[in-house]
């Protein structure tokens, strides 16, 4: 398996064996190195063997090891002839970033940092297992699953312009929640309004930097601006639906007569029953997740304008955009010079649609996709837009974070005598968080530099960087 450099952000590992497509990676020279020890090449090269896919498997420069498929990979698949996967999509369905932007600057609320991180510690619920406030009837908890968004927003959380502002505005239509198991609907009765816990967070940020002036100032950007950007998904709702697929689909391993390369890529062809049961699962997860970041957002204007005694008007708590990174859509792209119908499966990746997309809202049809890359709570965050060199050689895909350099327990081991909390304190950064493990195992060090990797997509073109962020306050589970 030789992996060859074609220019300086693009490496391949050419089609032989029983590959069917190329396996593409993007990425700098100094942040391959860090994957070239585990298994993340090999899974890319399996996933490049599955029936239907089409151009090429592709990995993101935030790649890492994953089930089945990498964190961070990209595959497009013929809609006639390919598979639909769980392990392709990822246990949390729909795991996505929002941001948020608001009229006040830190000087504002420097002081009271302290008093806004406790407020948001305790109208956000954290941690493993987690509950919310809001106690959903089977009923109530279905028409979250099939509306998406607009059933938060129908309820009081938010405003209108937060779903023209969320990747297929807040809602997959295909949704069926009579595909959803009464375990994961019961995981899920209790966890709407939660965070989580894991990588997921809320921060409160600031804008510390403008890289393109004219596309900040479309996406209500400016230097100095107060920042809030949460990650979270679907919970266990969304962990048990995948799980569910995954144990029907590991029971027939073989697709048009030929065995997976690892039982981890139980799949099923798009157009068959189960196929498309797991679809219309997939996207009522989705929804739940939607559902679930609008919720938090809400709950975060709250304490905005509790801790700071101040109107919504005042706050001007604008929603900037919500994408997904766990998620497999039908989309129109062009492969071999013919628009085809394609199942674009993004894991650890995000969508990255350029200037003029029929599916981007009117406020960014001249500025691309707005593309929020959250790196680790220490650091620095990142807002890009989308680019059509994208649309041409991803799938209008790009990366979705830094990634992890290091697995939780080698993060709780280069902790041990540490404290993680004085370590954030000193680059001005106030935690919370819930748990005995949770800032050791979620340390800066643990994951890639996010500033190399946002400028491996920009140098290979299928992104450009519009403004950095900066932690000011984290909340984890």
């Amino acid at each position: 398996m030789e992996l060859i450099q074609i220019d300086s952000y693009r490496w391949e590992i050419q089609k032989s064996g029983a590959m069917r497509v190329p396996a593409r990676i993007y990425s700098s020279e100094r942040l391959i190195e860090a994957v070239k020890q585990d298994e993340t090449f090999r899974q890319l090269v399996n996933v490049a063997q599955l029936p239907g896919i089409l151009s090429a498997a592709l990995a993101m420069p935030d790649m890492h090891w994953g089930y089945g498929f990498p964190i961070g990979g990209v595959a497009g698949f013929d809609c006639e002839e390919g598979v639909i996967s769980p392990g392709g999509v990822g246990y949390d369905i729909n795991c996505g970033v929002r941001l948020a932007v608001t009229r006040l600057t830190h000087e504002e609320i420097r002081t009271r940092m302290d008093h806004l991180a406790d407020c948001l510690y305790q109208k956000i619920p954290t941690g493993v297992g987690s509950t919310g406030t809001l106690k959903l009837s089977n009923a109530d908890l279905k028409k979250v699953l099939k509306q998406g968004s607009p059933w938060a927003l129908s309820r009081g959380y938010g405003e209108g312009a937060d779903i023209e502002h969320t990747e297929d505005k807040g809602c997959m239509p295909d949704a069926d929640p009579n595909t959803i198991s009464k375990r994961a609907m019961e995981r899920g009765r209790r966890q709407l309004g939660t965070l989580g816990s894991g990588n997921h967070f809320l921060e409160v940020g600031v804008v510390e930097k403008i890289h393109d002036q004219a596309v900040a100032d479309a996406f209500g950007l400016a230097e100095g601006l107060v920042t809030v950007l949460l990650h979270t998904g679907s919970r266990g709702l969304g962990h048990q639906t995948c799980d569910d697929f995954l144990a029907a689909m590991t029971r027939n391993l073989n697709i048009d007569g030929m065995a997976l390369p690892d039982r981890q890529l139980a799949c099923a062809k798009i157009g068959s029953a189960a196929g498309i049961k797991y679809y219309r699962a997939m996207a009522c997860a989705a929804n739940y997740a939607w559902t679930n970041r609008q919720i938090l957002l809400n709950n975060a204007r709250d304490a905005f304008q509790q801790v700071l005694g101040i109107s919504p008007r005042d706050l001007g708590m604008k929603q900037v955009y919500d994408i997904c990174h766990n998620i497999a859509k039908f989309e129109q792209h062009t492969v071999e010079g013919k628009i085809r119908r394609v199942c674009v499966h993004r894991k650890g990746a995000t969508r990255a649609f350029p200037p003029g997309h029929p599916d981007l809202c009117e406020d960014f049809k001249k500025t691309g996709q707005p593309i929020l890359i959250p790196g680790d709570m220490g650091t620095a965050s990142y807002v890009l837009a989308g680019t059509q060199r994208a649309m041409d050689e991803t799938f209008g895909s790009t990366c979705h974070g830094a990634g992890r350099l290091m697995s939780r327990n080698a993060a709780k081991k280069s902790a041990k005598g540490r404290s993680i909390e004085k370590e954030l304190l000193s680059k001005g950064v106030i935690a919370r968080w819930t748990g005995k493990s949770t800032l050791a195992e979620e340390m800066p060090q643990a994951y890639k530099d996010v500033t190399e990797v946002v400028h491996a997509v920009e140098g290979s073109g299928i992104s450009k960087i519009v403004a950095r962020l900066r932690p000011l306050a984290v909340i984890k589970g």
